[in-house]
């Protein structure tokens, strides 16, 4: 069976549309799909699905020949949507009605202008049309006049409360055995309580970062409980990596759950929210490092414990749950034992919080701002001065930055 959806894709499909199309292929309907709008978005059509995209020059150039083929109902329902202002609906129905004969039923998602290109096209192939009715369009609906033809001519008036039922009887007029009510799908199997384990990686999409690392970590260590939340998305630096497929690769793309980027409250509540915080740093096949990873910097700031790598400066700063660059085995033990034990999760983040605030508070701006105010009041405004500062160089005087030390030590 093969039924003709016509939707919105404005940007992209509804995500309830969307759930719904999918659950009818479950159940042995082919989807064929016309789009009233047409872009991108979080939920797209699936490969398998027939899609009738449409352009505006190809809608207009196939109105002679619909015309042709049918001249009467074609000036008969011509001078129906001039009457109810919906020219723009009835062309796009005679566009898409011309693949529709392999369809066994019409199926408008909306009551929209989803619905009134589905009336027009079950007025000129006579295929059993059925709409579902959501909340706008009882509402704020963009062609009343229509709306109730429309409805009229349908063979089936779907709607997801019994209030909707009520209003289509009470101001549409409609006989209330003709509604059916069938409340919103949700995957109760996908869509239940779980307990994650949730390690968090904030960083671009960049090979130094380690996120295949983390995903081949993630694999060896098998379990369906862990779950790695993803922020971050192609930024400056090279080379760029794919982490997508990065995790599709390593056969973990289930367990990984991308947000792009993200600042402000967002990060901050994922950041709260999150067990674990990793960041596997290495050196990348550049020969490109890091300096000192912001976001460890931010996670020890939320008291969050981290699981980082031997990596330039980080074990400076963290000398706990530190692994190799570049060992996933390593990296997988190192989640484990964090996995298998909230208290060391509980001390691990007490113990960073105090370091961040020793070492990564604002007291760091002021030094920042001591330097530049200091070398600003010894330089005059006179052009001929602004060399001064390099005559002063042989003083022996030097700036110490706290808390670093010489490599080796």
């Amino acid at each position: 069976m093969r039924v003709a959806v016509i939707a919105s894709m404005k940007r992209g499909l509804e995500h309830f549309v969307y759930r719904e199309l999918t659950s009818l292929e479950k159940r042995g309907m082919s989807i064929s799909l016309y789009p009233t709008k047409q872009a991108t978005g979080l939920y797209n059509p699936k490969p398998e699905w027939d899609v009738h995209r449409w352009r505006p020059l190809g809608v207009l150039a196939a109105q002679p020949r619909c015309f042709v083929r049918a001249p009467g109902t074609y000036l008969r329902l011509l001078r129906e949507a001039a009457a109810m202002g919906a020219i723009v609906d009835f062309m796009l129905a005679w566009y898409f009605a011309r693949t529709m004969a392999d369809a066994s039923v019409i199926y408008a998602t909306f009551g929209d202008h989803k619905l009134f290109v589905g009336y027009f096209c079950k007025r000129i192939i006579g295929l059993p049309l059925v709409v579902t009715i959501h909340a706008y369009e009882l509402y704020q609906n963009p062609n009343p006049r229509l709306f109730r033809r429309a409805l009229a001519a349908c063979d089936q008036i779907i709607t997801v409360t019994e209030y909707n039922r009520e209003i289509l009887a009470e101001r549409y007029g409609v006989d209330p055995g003709r509604v059916a009510v069938v409340r919103i799908t949700v995957d109760t199997e996908r869509y239940r309580p779980a307990d994650k384990f949730v390690i968090l990686i904030v960083a671009y999409f960049v090979e130094k970062k380690g996120h295949d690392v983390l995903f081949e970590a993630v694999r060896r260590l098998g379990r369906d409980d862990i779950e790695v939340w993803v922020v971050g998305d192609v930024g400056p630096g090279e080379p760029v990596v794919d982490a997508r497929a990065l995790a599709a690769r390593r056969g973990v793309e289930s367990q990984v759950v991308f947000f792009g980027a993200l600042g402000g409250q967002a990060l901050e509540a994922l950041y709260r929210a999150c067990d674990v915080f990793c960041l596997p740093s290495h050196h990348d096949s550049l020969g490109g490092a890091e300096g000192f990873p912001t976001a460890i910097a931010e996670a020890m700031a939320f008291g969050k414990p981290v699981i980082s790598t031997r990596h330039v400066e980080i074990p400076r700063i963290l000398d706990e749950i530190l692994v190799d660059e570049k060992d996933p085995e390593g990296l997988a033990r190192a989640i484990d034992y964090l996995y298998r034990s909230p208290e060391e999760r509980a001390r691990l983040g007490a113990k960073n919080r105090r370091i961040a605030e020793e070492r990564f508070s604002l007291r760091n701006t002021d030094q920042t701002a001591a330097i530049l105010s200091r070398l600003a009041a010894g330089a005059g405004r006179d052009t001929l001065t602004l060399a001064a500062p390099a005559a002063t160089a042989g003083t022996g005087q030097q700036y110490a930055v706290p808390g670093t030390r010489e490599h080796g030590e």
